[in-house]
């Protein structure tokens, strides 16, 4: 039995196991109920503490992220702004620059049309000027070739010749106390190979050495020659004249195949069949001697360096010569001296051999010698008497002193 109090009364009372267990189910129920209630209670408004925590800090998350949102968009719009600016001042300048450059292009084509204009008017004034003159130029050549012409009419093919031969000549003589001090023009008068041209141009500097020589040739015929000759029928014989008289150039002054465009563009270079050979109108003729002189003059430096170096080369044959006759002579002696040296060895070998022969000889003897001497050292009275009773006798005696001595009887 449990005795209880009641808290209200103060009474005590008694009850059994069965019923204070009833009693403590009952309280503990209540209790439990109650700290259920309070517990739920407590959930609740932890809960709703929660769920307002987590709502405000969503909230606040959720406020920071439009914050944020709207700071980028307000970013983002202030660039586009920007963009917008900087791509309108972007066109604006490129436009102006566009423009800036059309415009100068619209001022040099301007420009360039006027310097067309200006140029076409100066063309054409030149080309009228120059048309003018090459009428007149025509016009002086055809009188010329209609001079010419009435003047061949009146001489003959020899006449001819020398009218040319004398224009060369004259034409040389006007510059010659100017521009060709130093040279020479003359006919070449040596006909002893049998063949001649018609002027030889040499010319030499101040100490005498040649600068340049030049054989020449003129040739000219009528129009009314029936047979008429080319170009290519004198070069030949050109060729051998200048050979033959030791000239550096050829030159063929001609007025044959008047009609030839080859001929008449100006100087025509035949080196590819003749060498240094050249075919020339009359008006190309002193500027022929111009080229070929200012070639030479160029090279004129050269030519002596050339000139003392052939002078070494010659110094240096005539010592290499010097050298090797020097060096005959000496191979000669030494051949000589070797043929010698080698009669006197062999003598010497000879010699050698001789002596040898001779000292194995000697050396034989003193062998026989000395077999002789140990042949006489082991001579005994017993090797004497082998086989000799008398004499055997005769030194027994002898030993015995019967017999005297050859000494002692003496």
């Amino acid at each position: 039995m449990n005795e209880i109090i009641c808290p209200h009364c103060k009474k005590a009372f008694k009850v059994d196991e069965a019923g204070f267990a009833d009693i403590l189910k009952q309280v503990r129920d209540h209790q439990f109920e109650e700290e259920l209630h309070q517990r739920e209670e407590m959930l609740k408004k932890d809960k709703d503490s929660a769920v307002k925590l987590a709502e405000a800090n969503i909230t606040n998350i959720l406020q920071k992220d439009l914050a944020k949102k709207d700071a980028e968009l307000a970013e983002i719009k202030s660039k586009i702004s920007n963009f917008d600016i900087e791509k309108k001042l972007a066109v604006t300048e490129a436009v102006n620059r566009i423009e800036k450059e059309r415009d100068e292009l619209a001022g040099e084509l301007k420009s360039k049309d006027t310097e067309k204009q200006l140029l076409e008017t100066t063309l054409k004034d030149r080309y009228a000027t120059e048309l003018i003159a090459k009428d007149n130029i025509i016009k002086m050549k055809d009188e010329e070739i209609a001079l010419r012409k009435d003047m061949k009419l009146k001489l003959s093919t020899k006449m001819l010749g020398e009218t040319l031969e004398q224009h060369c000549e004259t034409e040389f003589n006007k510059l010659r106390s100017t521009g060709f001090k130093n040279a020479d023009f003359e006919k070449d008068n040596d006909s002893k190979t049998g063949s001649k041209g018609d002027y030889i141009y040499r010319e030499t500097d101040e100490a005498g050495n040649e600068i340049i020589s030049i054989m020449f040739e003129m040739k000219n015929e009528g129009d009314e020659t029936a047979s008429k000759k080319k170009n290519e029928d004198f070069l030949n014989e050109l060729d051998k004249d200048r050979t033959e008289k030791k000239c550096e150039y050829a030159v063929l002054v001609t007025l044959l195949e008047a009609e030839s465009e080859l001929y008449n563009t100006g100087i025509v270079d035949v080196s590819h069949k003749y060498p240094k050979m050249y075919v020339i109108r009359p008006q190309f003729f002193i500027p022929m001697i111009t080229l070929l002189r200012n070639a030479a003059m160029n090279s004129l430096e050269y030519k002596a360096e050339l000139a003392l170096v052939r002078n070494q080369n010659v110094d240096i044959t005539n010592f290499e010569e010097s050298m090797n006759e020097f060096k005959e002579g000496f191979g000669r002696n030494v051949e000589l001296f070797s043929r010698k040296f080698k009669n006197a060895i062999d003598e010497i070998d000879k010699t050698i051999d001789h002596l040898q022969k001779t000292k194995e000889a000697l050396l034989s003897s003193e062998n026989n010698l000395r077999l002789a001497n140990d042949k006489a050292e082991d001579l005994t009275i017993k090797r004497l008497t082998r086989g000799n009773p008398t004499m055997k006798a005769k030194f027994a005696e002898l030993e015995s002193g019967n017999i005297e001595s050859p000494k002692k009887s003496k």
